[in-house]
């Protein structure tokens, strides 16, 4: 379980408590913080792995692949810091296939979390321009809670180091001929959930890196 974090003192304490629940390690990337997101973590057992600046959610969780493939692990589950993802949803992403190399997606219900709009909008159009691009209906492209085939998504080679690797991840993976699985998820959005996603912004830099991937980084 790798746990991407930037700045996520007041919430890491629950996230990680509650992954341990399901998986024998838990680690949290600490992608630059300057609060106390890493004296937290570790206080509640996990093992923390820290960048000494920020450099987006995409590197943290090739950090969080590159050490479960030293440490020999065959898949590995993210989990995003911010308490959105309730920890009891993990074992439905390991349960969802036998197969080590699938890429297993988490798919919420934001209308039915009532998300806000503006979240609800941007996650819909990214959907709506992965599906079409790619001709296959992907119900989630942005959730945080995936299970990772770390050999795998390690060899190809995702370029985007902040919100786009999520995105790239999966065009990389149907271009690949890798299995993708979508399991529903339950999620939480509590009134002062804090968020480092720009919805305004980051789609269209997703966009971007969609049409980049498609285009010229083959």
């Amino acid at each position: 379980m790798v746990i991407p974090a930037l700045n996520a003192e007041r919430t890491i304490a629950a996230v990680v408590r509650g992954a341990r629940e399901h998986v024998e390690r838990v680690v949290v990337v600490d992608d630059g913080s300057t609060d106390g997101t890493a004296r937290v973590a570790m206080a509640e057992g996990a093992m923390v792995v820290e960048h000494a600046t920020n450099g987006g959610k995409g590197r943290a969780l090739k950090t969080g692949l590159a050490w479960a493939a030293e440490h020999g692990y065959e898949a590995m589950i993210s989990l995003d810091a911010d308490g959105q993802h309730p920890p009891a949803e993990i074992p439905k992403l390991l349960a969802a296939t036998a197969d080590p190399d699938a890429l297993v997606l988490g798919v919420r219900d934001l209308a039915g979390a009532k998300a806000p709009r503006a979240n609800q909008m941007s996650n819909g159009f990214s959907n709506w321009f992965l599906s079409t691009v790619t001709r296959r209906r992907l119900r989630d492209t942005q959730c945080g809670l995936r299970r990772y085939p770390v050999r795998r998504t390690l060899a190809l080679e995702v370029r985007d180091d902040g919100f786009g690797f999520e995105t790239e991840v999966i065009l990389r993976a149907l271009r690949a001929k890798i299995s993708i699985e979508q399991v529903d998820i339950r999620v939480l959005y509590p009134d002062e959930r804090t968020t480092h996603f720009n919805s305004r912004r980051d789609p269209w830099r997703i966009v971007g890196r969609v049409l980049r991937t498609l285009l010229v980084d083959r």
